[in-house]
């Protein structure tokens, strides 16, 4: 009797709502703007322009503890900051690569949900991959995280605090290399960005806005990767805020990406290409387009030559984007490898000979699960 072949696990679903029924997270500052700081204290009974000091403390100084405001009053310094500076998520593992310059951390939400940040220093800078919710939903059978499947949303609160911990970690030199600045922030760690989108545009103003209101980062060391949300795409270029958006893409074709990114199945690749090139247009930001390489599967030099013509079909040309090929980061279990050398090599050669500027990506903290594709939040024990 001849074996059956293994069956392969059923695709998972799509899923573009958090389920129902979760319990909110604390209200926290980084989730209301200045005036809405002011009147909740005011509310409260408790001084107005106290909102500002806080703001600056937590955006402007990078404080934490509380015992260092010392301009707040004693009397009234843990009204004011159960008010407005509750604890969000608290660190409960950190791993360190690379000499102790690529750091992830894992964060526990105060329902017990699990997300990971992972703080990078690089010669010329330093940049925080953050998470925009708990799991995701948008199920690329390649990526850890999307095979978690969905658990919550973040708040914009818990999305911009990873930020502001990793800025802290960097002024404060508990990063290898000594004090320094936290200089760029990708929305590439776990979730869909636009999927959540409310949070992640209140989290990118949040992180653009100057102290008291804000971190103060230019919106241009700030990308938003998103897998194709379409109608999303599109509000975002008319949000005003010059972030880079990163598209990832994994192959040029439907009938392959079908396969790879599911939300293809209701977004062709014209349709995606299409939104992209027109927040470019609406922006002047150049677009990045993530493309992760994957042996036998999208790393074929025909693949590369039908991105290219992709990209700059339409008359668009081939300025307003820039491929990012990564090296696979394989996840335990899964049947998709790593590309040769080779392929890597050429696929990024036949590109940049139809004028398509392409960089192979740096990946950093794979042997700590830290790379791109590789967040899983997996539990402490």
């Amino acid at each position: 009797m001849s074996e059956q072949p293994a069956a392969q696990p059923r695709p998972l679903p799509l899923v573009f709502t958090e389920p129902r029924g979760r319990k909110k997270p604390p209200r926290h500052l980084a989730d209301l703007s200045e005036a809405e700081r002011k009147d909740l204290l005011v509310e409260m009974g408790l001084p107005g322009f106290r909102a500002k000091q806080l703001g600056m403390h937590y955006f402007g100084r990078l404080v934490h503890d509380p015992a260092e405001m010392t301009d707040l009053p004693a009397a009234q310094r843990a009204e004011l900051v159960g008010a407005l500076l509750p604890d969000l998520m608290d660190p409960i593992r950190q791993q360190s690569a690379d000499k102790g310059k690529t750091v992830k951390t894992l964060w526990k939400l105060f329902d017990g949900s699990l997300v990971e940040s992972v703080l990078m220093r690089y010669k010329d800078r330093a940049t925080i991959c953050i998470s925009s919710q708990a799991g995701c939903g948008m199920a690329c059978p390649f990526c850890a995280t999307g095979q978690g499947g969905l658990q919550r949303n973040m708040s914009t609160a818990e999305i911009v605090h990873q930020v502001v911990v990793g800025a802290r970690a960097m002024a404060s030199g508990d990063v290898e290399g000594g004090p320094g600045r936290l200089s760029n922030v990708v929305f590439m760690g776990m979730g869909e960005p636009l999927a959540n989108y409310k949070a992640t545009v209140g989290a990118v103003r949040r992180l653009t806005e100057p102290a008291p209101s804000g971190l103060g980062l230019s919106a241009r060391h700030v990308t938003v990767s998103t897998v194709g949300l379409v109608p999303r795409m599109r509000q975002l270029a008319d949000e005003g805020i010059p972030v880079t958006l990163a598209l990832s893409l994994h192959a040029p074709d439907d009938e392959l990406r079908n396969d790879l990114v599911p939300i293809n199945t209701r977004f062709s690749v014209a349709e995606t290409v299409d939104a992209a090139y027109e927040y470019f247009s609406k922006t002047g930001r150049r677009v990045s387009i993530e493309y992760a390489l994957m042996r036998d599967i999208n790393d074929q030099g025909w693949r590369a030559d039908l991105l290219a013509d992709v990209l700059s079909a339409d008359g668009r040309g081939t300025g307003w984007v820039h491929v990012n090929p990564i090296p696979l980061n394989e996840v335990p279990g899964s049947q998709f490898t790593r590309s040769r050398e080779d392929d890597m090599d050429e696929f990024v050669r036949r590109l940049e000979a139809k004028g398509i500027a392409a960089t192979m990506r740096d990946t950093r903290g794979s042997e700590i699960d830290a790379a791109c594709g590789q967040l899983a939040a997996a539990p402490v024990g």
